[in-house]
């Protein structure tokens, strides 16, 4: 059984404090509204989200920044296979336009990976711009062989490894591995976000 550690408090040069907590049922809709803000309404059609639709983050790797009661920023983590090997995939990372440059999204990427290292998963996949993911450890060195489900630009295939050589050698297609949300849930959670 995992501990749970008291929420990470940042403090900015600006004097924002936000909290990061575990993602709870009350965020769905505030979360789903900063992603359509983020991303636009067509981010559903995008290649990465195939890896999550109908699928449950992976346990304890879904986070919320939250300042004075707003969510601010959000994280998630999802089981996937690599070429045949279990790693997780991140995203979306998203932060609220209006408090970009403040460091949540740096404190965000940093409480996922320290948790999902923490939980003993061995390797971290994302689709992303090297010169921001790169800070964080991310690099497309050992990605060069895999391939998601629709098109992608090859050099935003990046991962981190929390285990040497977890991924020396992978090949093939990154596909969906975690728990599938009952159907009700994704009702539910379409609903939620057409509203």
């Amino acid at each position: 059984m995992t501990a749970f550690r008291k929420p990470q408090v940042a403090l900015t040069s600006k004097a924002a404090p936000f909290a990061i907590r575990a993602e709870r049922a009350a965020d769905v809709a505030a979360r789903e509204a900063l992603l359509d803000a983020s991303f636009g309404e067509n981010r559903h059609d995008r290649t990465c989200q195939r890896l999550r639709d109908g699928r449950a983050p992976a346990a304890g790797l879904a986070l919320s920044a939250v300042r004075e009661g707003t969510l601010v920023g959000t994280v998630r983590l999802w089981h996937v296979s690599a070429g045949g090997r279990p790693a997780l995939v991140l995203g979306p990372l998203a932060v609220d336009p209006a408090f970009r440059k403040l460091g949540i999204g740096a404190a965000l990427m940093q409480q996922a990976l320290a948790a999902a290292r923490s939980r003993g998963h061995a390797a971290v996949i994302l689709l992303g711009d090297a010169p921001y993911y790169v800070r964080f450890g991310f690099s497309p060195e050992k990605t060069g062989a895999l391939m998601l489900p629709g098109p992608f630009e090859r050099d935003r295939l990046l991962a981190i490894e929390f285990q040497a050589g977890a991924l020396d050698g992978v090949e093939g297609m990154i596909v969906p591995t975690g728990a599938v949300l009952p159907k009700r849930r994704v009702v539910r959670a379409l609903q939620a976000h057409a509203a």
